[in-house]
């Protein structure tokens, strides 16, 4: 009988593992497309993008903020599904000037992060981002986290 409770139980493991994989961030060898220079054949490979709402992007380009690519995206689509977009499409956010909205637009980013990103400003170069962030998260998470930063 404790057999059986060990093996159900390390199924069970498996399958939430598995489950848990496929929510996961975009992993950084899928390139993040930017949403002001992406073709329109590349926005609608994205997934929740619409024909109609690719168009509307590439119309409405220049963005110059993530948050107005959130503003367009909102009416639309659900906050997961803008979620899972912006693991494919961003407007990168500058991190010696984002706004609080703009980077808690990041997937997976919440308050915490968001302290430590606005802690170490101004950065003068990417290696500080990766050296600062890097004593919280895994050097994995970084690499995903500096694919939406940009220094300006």
């Amino acid at each position: 009988m404790l057999r059986t409770i060990l093996v159900t139980l390390f199924a069970a493991t498996v399958v939430t593992s598995a489950a848990l994989s496929a929510q996961a961030p975009a992993a950084t060898s899928t390139p993040l497309l930017d949403a002001n220079t992406a073709t329109e054949a590349q926005l609608a490979m994205v997934p929740h993008l619409s024909a109609g709402l690719t168009k509307t992007i590439v119309s409405r380009r220049p963005f110059k903020s993530i948050t107005e690519l959130d503003a367009l995206l909102t009416p639309t689509l659900s906050r997961a599904q803008i979620t899972e977009v912006y693991g494919r499409v961003f407007v990168r956010v500058d991190l010696n000037t984002g706004t609080d909205a703009e980077i808690l637009l990041i997937p997976g980013l919440g308050n915490r992060m968001l302290r430590e990103f606005k802690e170490y400003r101004p950065y003068k170069a990417i290696d500080q981002f990766q050296r600062e962030i890097g004593k919280y998260v895994s050097k994995e998470e970084v690499a995903r986290l500096e694919r939406y930063v940009v220094i300006k």
